[in-house]
This record gives C-alpha cells, sequence and structure tokens, in this order.
C-alpha cells in the first residue's frame, strides 16, 4: 500500500518532536553540554560521568541507537526476504544499518566507556574523532540511498556523463 500525506506529516512531526525532546533535555538539567575536546562545536559532556550523565546516556543510547538500530534490523531483513523470494536483488539491505554501527557505533562506545571510566588520558584529538564520524552521517546515508537507488543511480550518471543507461534485457524481460 501507499504511504498516506496524513501519515507521512505525522511520521515527520514525530521525528522532529522525538529529535526536540532529545535536544533539550541537556538544557533542563538531565545530562549536559559542553564543547567538544578541539572547542569547535558542542556535545554531550562526558568528563563529569555522574548518575545525572548515565541515566542520560543509557536513555539516549537505547532510544536513539539500539531501538533505530533494531528497527533498522528487522525492516530490512523483511525487505531482503521479499527481494529473496521474488529473485529480484535492487539494494544490498544490510548496508543502511551497517552504515549506522559504524558511524555512530564509535561515539556510542565512547560516550558509554566514559559512563564507567574517566575519558580524559585520550588525547583531545583522539576524542574529536568519533564525533565528526557520527556527523558525517547524513551525508553517507545520502550517498547509500543514491548510489543503492537504480533510478538515483541511473539519474547520476546521465547527469555526470550525459549518457542513458539502458536496463538490460534478459530473456525478453526488463531487468
Amino acid at each position: 500500500s501507499r504511504l498516506q500525506w496524513s501519515t507521512a506529516v505525522s511520521m515527520m512531526v514525530f521525528a522532529w518532536l522525538f529529535a526536540a525532546f532529545w535536544s533539550v533535555m541537556p538544557l533542563l538539567g538531565w545530562g549536559e553540554y559542553d564543547y567538544e575536546p578541539l572547542r569547535t562545536c558542542c556535545t554531550l559532556d562526558y568528563s563529569k560521568g555522574d548518575r545525572n550523565y548515565v541515566t542520560f546516556l543509557f536513555a539516549l543510547s537505547i532510544f536513539n541507537f539500539m531501538i533505530p538500530g533494531f528497527i533498522m534490523l528487522t525492516a530490512y531483513q523483511s525487505i531482503h526476504q521479499k527481494f529473496k523470494k521474488i529473485g529480484h536483488y535492487k539494494f544490498n539491505t544490510g548496508l543502511p544499518l551497517k552504515t549506522l554501527v559504524v558511524c555512530w557505533g564509535p561515539y556510542c562506545l565512547l560516550c558509554s566507556y566514559a559512563a564507567i571510566e574517566n575519558v580524559m588520558f585520550i588525547p583531545a584529538k583522539y576524542r574529536m574523532i568519533p564525533a565528526l564520524i557520527a556527523k558525517t552521517v547524513p551525508t553517507v546515508d545520502a550517498f547509500v540511498y543514491a548510489l543503492g537507488n537504480e533510478n538515483y543511480r541511473g539519474g547520476i550518471w546521465q547527469f555526470l556523463t550525459g549518457q542513458k543507461i539502458e536496463k538490460a534485457e534478459v530473456d525478453n524481460k526488463t531487468k
């Protein structure tokens, strides 16, 4: 079935309210913001490691990393099963979850380690790397989608080269 506009708008409003909730909580006292190690922008203050930080971090990890990861895993497994059933593989269904884990995993690991141990012994340059990798996610996701989608990939090729990609025919069927 097709996605209805009311459902799409509701999902978008939920996503914005969900993001606003988690970003406002440190301003209201649950968790705390501080400058990143190189003082270029702000992030969670993981230098304290107190109970306030630990409860915020674990709630944040569960609701913003583990649950979305589980949803992505089950959704893309379902898509993979459907592709397998019809014998039509258009997209690497494991790639979005791998992207999430590779990009957000180091930052989540650093923050989780900070909940139980002091991370200030790690030089500031190295503590900055997980945050920088995590900030690349929107760009990486755009590339994953664009290069994984047959129509977008063809459009990008046509834009770059001026040539249209012809669909290959197999046994008089269009692939």
